[in-house]
This record gives structure tokens, C-alpha cells and sequence, in this order.
């Protein structure tokens, strides 16, 4: 990642496809299924992901435009940058950070309820209790111990390898494949019910999840140098991708409802893991599932903690964040700074319990939505104001596409706010998310002059990462 060195082109189709949905499909779908089909009911938590994938759809096609266009490190930074402003490309940027490393945090939480799964009797050490949930010091230290490993690993400048990504994507989409299968074949449509829980608002309130399920796409545009694909194949590949996330979230959820009843499914663990055991008839094909997504937590981890570095470290480059995040390992050419700062807010997560979880998706969410938001501003904008600007891969002939993804970004941040039925709950995710805009807004009156000096610019030909 050294300013200097030229990037290598080695991403094929295929490598940048898997990349983009093994990111999105993670591990989520195995730790909080059984929250959204208890939150909504099996068909409403069906329409809560069609209609969050509708509004993925619709950004990944703004995404799809600007990444041929621009197709350099730092996606919607520069994006929102050259349509709109540095001061909106701070925010859409920070507000995506935030969304990365959440997504990281989220996985130093759901390691440990992985093992709990596997070794039931596991925890030992009774801390104090969050929320209702009792915090043991192994269930926390299982989570520690996996971040500051991941952490290490991009430390020292391990390069996440197309192949790998490629092999563990295959073997989860294997798995989730045996598991939709199990229901279309084992499953009892009476498990099913109820169809519907809380009516609009149970779906709302699963729907606010969704854009966190899905922001593993924006992986597309930061390794969009190191692709070896034509430009407008970029906005193909990520639509694919997006397509892909919401029919596989669908099936899983069809899955999961068809194989385990209400009353199984409000007291299990893992209800994934669960429902596969009782489609097979046997405990050992839970264990399957669990060790296959247990890859999922490894490709998204480590992909995310990447992602979220580039995205402090450009921000760095661009001078819109202390100089800090962007000092670059000498030997490695890492962004170490940046990989330690989202090391250690994952490292301390799991202090805070299992219904980090929640929160997490949550706080995160909603700070995806207003990047998403920016990102479809700037594509109005650039649309209005570069008419004429290269577009290898072109969202329709007028810009109607920005447009819906503008409405349905701003319908999406009213379903966080209060007094919505899927509103985020004070205090813990109102915390989450309040304390990373102080954060922000304190390193953008540190960094004021650059701001107003208009040092801050988009360069068409420099290359960020």
C-alpha cells in the first residue's frame, strides 16, 4: 500500500465475485437468523430482506456507475469527493468506517457464540451482566484472542489471497446450500408460523438490519486497482454480487423457518445450526454447518478489517484525519496505525456481551445508510454537472436510478430515528453510533484548515492505497 509502488492487477472476475459475496454473506446469517424470523415472522423477514436488497440494488447500480468511472482505492470517499465536497466526503467516508468496523467488532462477538454452540459448558469466570446477558472471562477472551490475532495478521502485511477467499466462499455457499435443500425437502410448513409478527413494524425492524448484511459490495471499489477487469465489468460484477446476498439471505431465512418451530427457534442458540441438525436428523450436521461458517468469520474479518484501514488510510492521504492514520509500516507497507485503531475497538467488544450483536448491526447500519445516501448524491450530482464524464459501465440514460436510491436512502434513515417501531434503542446503539460523530466531528475541527484551504481535492490520476 506504499504511495509509490505500482499495484499489481491480480484480481480476476471470479476473484473479485467471490471477494464481494463472501463479504456480504459472512457469518450473520448463522448468528441472527433467528432474530429476524422472531422479529418478523419467516415471510416477513423475507420481505424485510427483498425490500433492503431492493435498496442495495438500487445504490450498488449508483456504485456500479461511479466505480467504472473512478476506478480507485477509497470508493465512496472519492466518489462523494468529486460530486459533492470534502466536507460530505469526510462524512460518507467516516460513516462507512464505522459500518467496517462494526462489521469487525461483530465478529470478535460472534466468535465466541460460535464456541459457545460447539462447547456448550465452555464459560467459566462470571463477570457481571449487560442487558440480561451474563458475561463470563472465557466467552470474552475467545473473542479477544481471535481479534488480536486477525489484527496481527494484517499487521504484518499477509495478503488476503484470492484462492483462499474463493475455496472458503465455496464451502459456505456448500453448506448453505445443504441447509436450503434440507428445508425444501425435510422441512414442515407448519413451522412456518407465524407468517407474519408485528405486522409493517416487525418487518421494519428487520429491514434496518439488512444494510449491514449487505455492505460487504463496497469491497468492489476498494480493490478496485488491483483488479485485472475491464471498467465496465466492475459495475457488472457488483450487481451480481448484490443479487446473489439477497437471494441467499431469502433462502437461509426460508430455510431456518421451515425446520424449526416458534417455540424451538425463541429458546436455540444457533437457530441455523439447530435447523440444519433436526432437517438431517443428527447433531453432527450442526457441527458441519457451524465449522463451515466459522469460514465466513474469517473471510469477512479479515476483509473488513482491510477495508476499514483503506478507508482511514485514504482518508489520511486526503489530509481529512491526522497524518497518524496514514503512517505505513516500512516493511510491510501496511497501514499500521489504522490496522491497530480497528484492532482495538474489536479487541474490547466483546467486554460488552452478546448483545453487542444487535447493536452493532444496528449502529453500524444506519451509518452505512447516510454513506449510501452521499454515494447517491454524488451520483446525481455528477451526473447534472459531468454529463460528459467517462462512464464504462452507465445505471440507465437518465438519472432516475440515483434518484430511488436518494428516497429509499432517506426512508431507511427515518426507520433508525425515534419514535420509529424499528428505531435504535437507547442507549447502547444511540451511543454507538452518537460517539463515532463526536469522534468524527472532533477530528474535523483538528484538521479545519485543510478544509478550508481547500487542500483537499479529488486528483482523477492519483492513486490512493
Amino acid at each position: 500500500m506504499q504511495k509509490d509502488r505500482n499495484i499489481e492487477k491480480v484480481l480476476s472476475r471470479w476473484d473479485v465475485l467471490f471477494l464481494a459475496f463472501g463479504a456480504m454473506i459472512g457469518w450473520g446469517w448463522v448468528v441472527l437468523s433467528g432474530e429476524w424470523i422472531l422479529g418478523a415472522g419467516t415471510v416477513g423477514a423475507m420481505i424485510a430482506f427483498v425490500a433492503g436488497g431492493v435498496l442495495v440494488i438500487f445504490v450498488g447500480l449508483t456504485y456500479a456507475e461511479l466505480a467504472s468511472s473512478m476506478p480507485t482505492t477509497g470508493g465512496a470517499l472519492i466518489y462523494v469527493l468529486r460530486g459533492i465536497g470534502p466536507k460530505s466526503s469526510f462524512t460518507a467516508s467516516w460513516m462507512l468506517a464505522l459500518g467496517y468496523i462494526s462489521v469487525v467488532a461483530f465478529e470478535a462477538v460472534a466468535l465466541p457464540t460460535v464456541i459457545e454452540y460447539i462447547f456448550p459448558n465452555y464459560k467459566v469466570g462470571f463477570m457481571y451482566t449487560i442487558n440480561g446477558y451474563d458475561v463470563y472471562l472465557s466467552w470474552v477472551l475467545v473473542g479477544v484472542v481471535g481479534s488480536i490475532f486477525v489484527t496481527i495478521v494484517n499487521y504484518l502485511g499477509i495478503k488476503s489471497a484470492a484462492f483462499l477467499q474463493m475455496v472458503l466462499t465455496i464451502i459456505i455457499a456448500i453448506i448453505g446450500l445443504m441447509l436450503i435443500f434440507g428445508g425444501v425437502f425435510n422441512g414442515e410448513a407448519a413451522n412456518a408460523e407465524p407468517l407474519f409478527i408485528g405486522g409493517v413494524g416487525g418487518i421494519m425492524v428487520v429491514a434496518i438490519m439488512t444494510p449491514f448484511m449487505f455492505v460487504g459490495f463496497d469491497v468492489i471499489p476498494q480493490t478496485a486497482e488491483e483488479m485485472n477487469v475491464p471498467a465496465r465489468s466492475i459495475g457488472k460484477i457488483l450487481i451480481v454480487s448484490v443479487v446473489m446476498a439477497v437471494v441467499w439471505y431469502v433462502a437461509i431465512i426460508f430455510a431456518v423457518g421451515l425446520g424449526l418451530d416458534h417455540n424451538t427457534l425463541a429458546n436455540s442458540t444457533l437457530p441455523t445450526a439447530d435447523a440444519m441438525a433436526k432437517l438431517f436428523g443428527s447433531d453432527i450436521f450442526g457441527i458441519i454447518l457451524i465449522l463451515g461458517g466459522i469460514a465466513g468469520i474469517i473471510t469477512s474479518w479479515n476483509a473488513f478489517i482491510i477495508g476499514g484501514s483503506r478507508i482511514l488510510y485514504a482518508m489520511a492521504d486526503k489530509k481529512m484525519i491526522p497524518s497518524w492514520f496514514g503512517k505505513l509500516h516500512p516493511k510491510h507497507g501496511t497501514p499500521v496505525n489504522a490496522v491497530l485503531f480497528i484492532g482495538t475497538l474489536a479487541t474490547v467488544s466483546p467486554l460488552l456481551g452478546r448483545p453487542m450483536l444487535l447493536w452493532l448491526v444496528n449502529a453500524g447500519g444506519l451509518a452505512i445508510v447516510i454513506a449510501y445516501l452521499l454515494a447517491a448524491v454524488a451520483f446525481v450530482q455528477l451526473r447534472k454537472n459531468e454529463p460528459e464524464m467517462e462512464r464504462p459501465f452507465k445505471a440507465g440514460k437518465s438519472s432516475i436510478v440515483g434518484w430511488l436510491a436518494v428516497l429509499m436512502s432517506i426512508f431507511f434513515v427515518i426507520l433508525y430515528m425515534p419514535g420509529m417501531p424499528a428505531a435504535l434503542i437507547w442507549p447502547y446503539e444511540w451511543a454507538i453510533f452518537a460517539g463515532w460523530m463526536l469522534l468524527g466531528f472532533l477530528l474535523m475541527l483538528s484538521m479545519r484548515k485543510n478544509f478550508s484551504s481547500g487542500e483537499i481535492r479529488y486528483h482523477h490520476n492519483k492513486k490512493i492505497g
